[in-house]
């Protein structure tokens, strides 16, 4: 292999990403627009959900109850109405998300010591927020029931009974439980998608659409050159991107980065041999950049978005999904990215997703440089 023949091969392409405006707002502009978007549009933390209030009792202890859901940082008291059917209209028109109805005799019952109840009318069209609204409405419900139940006792000079036992939780890793720390790190993954497979799988089609392939075919340079040197521009700007996403990610997101540096660029670039080396296969047996483009995106930037745990965890998936994960690069790639991020793993413990990113990367790299062959066909 000649060093000076699989450099001017390089050149070439570096020429034709620079030509190619497209390649260029792909290469520089897309990988931080996707971390914007996923930073800032995607979030899943469910906080100050506006909640319409219909208080029919009017009285100190349900204001009282309506201060512990306004302290929630979970709630926003949007509106009190005076009726039922401005409620339920608040709720139709999505103005808000859950409805309170407070009884009229709710200050009556409590001051007799009996049961309360309490309505709350929940828009359940969004399942998991409805589900995660009813867990934060019956915390806060029973945090100022057990307040009252404890004052009760004491002006009757009651005893007061021992409380329950409680679980006090401590959260690790993503100590403020915010969403751009779970889904931050998982866009570099993206973007490798992106930047590896994508556009390398428009090099050899691009090559054969206009009839430059000849030409190639007819110098020196070998098929490993002529692999090499096209794969070798793609692989240095997705290292640049890999970087400026993590200083994006750390800096700008604050996203807490735990583990080795080392570790993330050569587990980075193992996903980027990956990538590179499915995006050139894919080019080679295309021979049409339209082709070459749409089954790019369809194997890798997809499943990297569905099935890699990127968003939606791996454990809740049906098995059979569960199952087809195990042949997708991106999911060990994220994972890695999870854990030297939020849990500074240690390199030595990240053997389970390294070793299987390296088998593909090897097994790819082979299948790559197999499939390419200088002879017209």
């Amino acid at each position: 292999m000649s060093f000076n023949r699989l450099l001017a091969v390089a050149k070439k392409e570096v020429i034709q990403i620079l030509r190619d405006s497209r390649s260029l707002f792909i290469v520089v502009i897309m990988p931080v627009t996707l971390m914007m978007l996923f930073g800032y549009g995607v979030n899943l933390d469910l906080k100050g959900l506006p909640v319409y209030v219909y208080d029919r009792d009017g009285s100190q202890q349900s204001q009282d109850l309506l201060k512990h859901f306004q302290a929630s940082k979970y709630f926003t008291i949007a509106r009190v109405v005076n009726n039922y059917p401005a409620l339920t209209r608040a709720l139709d028109d999505g103005h808000a998300k859950m409805g309170i109805v407070i009884p009229w005799d709710f200050s009556q019952r409590l001051s007799e010591g009996g049961p309360v109840q309490v309505q709350a009318l929940v828009d359940a069209t969004d399942d998991n927020t409805a589900n995660v609204l009813i867990g934060y409405t019956q915390a806060v419900v029973q945090g100022y029931s057990s307040g009252i139940q404890i004052a009760w006792l004491r002006e009757r000079g009651l005893q007061i009974q021992p409380s329950p036992v409680s679980v006090e939780t401590r959260t690790w890793y993503n100590e403020n439980l915010e969403s751009s720390a779970f889904i931050v790190p998982g866009v570099l993954a993206l973007v490798m998608s992106v930047i590896g497979t994508f556009l390398t799988s428009l090099t050899i089609a691009r090559e054969w659409e206009r009839g430059t392939m000849e030409q190639l075919i007819s110098t020196p340079v070998s098929a490993m050159e002529i692999m090499m040197g096209k794969l070798a521009p793609y692989f240095v700007l997705g290292m640049f991107d890999v970087v400026i996403c993590a200083l994006i990610a750390i800096y700008w997101f604050h996203v807490p980065f735990r583990g080795s540096f080392l570790t993330l660029l050569v587990s980075s670039a193992m996903f980027l041999v990956v990538v590179l080396s499915l995006g050139f296969f894919i080019s080679v047996l295309a021979k049409s950049q339209f082709a070459a483009s749409q089954i790019a995106l369809l194997i890798t930037f997809l499943p990297a978005f569905l099935l890699s745990g990127f968003l939606f965890a791996i454990e809740q998936m049906p098995v059979a999904l569960q199952w087809i994960t195990r042949i997708l690069p991106a999911r060990y790639y994220v994972s890695i990215l999870k854990k030297i991020f939020l849990k500074g793993t240690p390199t030595a413990l990240l053997y389970a997703d390294l070793v299987p990113l390296a088998v593909f990367a090897f097994v790819l790299a082979a299948l790559a440089t197999r499939s390419f062959h200088k002879r017209l066909e």
